[in-house]
């Protein structure tokens, strides 16, 4: 009931923007979804995006995942306070009642045992079918956390993947 999808074309957002179409078609289908997707706001060309989580089942704001820290800057911009915010929300989220649980990543920090980590694996345990974007550089820390659980899911078929496993009976 672990569903993850690879990006193979490398655009910029591509993942960000599937799984936010796959989940507004699912909402207005009737599913009760929580996660959190990923809206990429380009500020100037050239320049690195603005990163905002929404929060599926929550009404409120979105959460800027992003710090602008300067030109010349380096160093890794995502704000882990914000990305601890919508993990809670999400949670909250989770916790009223969700069929599907969608993470817009499994990223460097899930890979380390943090953000959205815990989260996948309560949902996962409460029988809660989680879809996940997975870029192909975290999929070895992937594979590690989701073992044999996990099942590649092409970007075509992805609501269809969705479908069936809400069809299924709880375990």
């Amino acid at each position: 009931m672990l569903g993850f999808v690879t990006i193979q074309d490398h655009a910029p957002g591509a993942g960000d923007r599937l799984l936010t179409a796959t989940a507004e078609r699912l909402a207005a289908a009737g599913l009760r979804l929580a996660g959190a997707v990923q809206i990429n706001t380009e500020v100037s060309p050239g320049c690195e995006c603005d990163m905002d989580l929404r929060i599926l089942g929550d009404d409120g704001p979105l959460v800027r995942i992003t710090q602008s820290l300067g030109t010349g800057s380096r160093a890794c911009r995502l704000d882990t306070g914000a990305l601890a915010q919508a993990v809670a929300r999400t949670e909250t989220a989770l916790e009223r009642g969700a069929e599907l649980l969608i993470v817009n990543k499994f990223g460097k920090q899930e890979c380390f045992g943090r953000g959205f980590r815990d989260t996948i694996a309560r949902a996962l345990a409460a029988g809660i079918p989680v879809l996940v974007h997975v870029p192909d550089e975290q999929l070895p820390g992937f594979r590690d956390f989701a073992g044999d659980l996990a099942e590649h899911v092409a970007p075509e078929r992805i609501e269809d993947w969705c479908r069936t496993q809400l069809a299924r009976p709880a375990a």
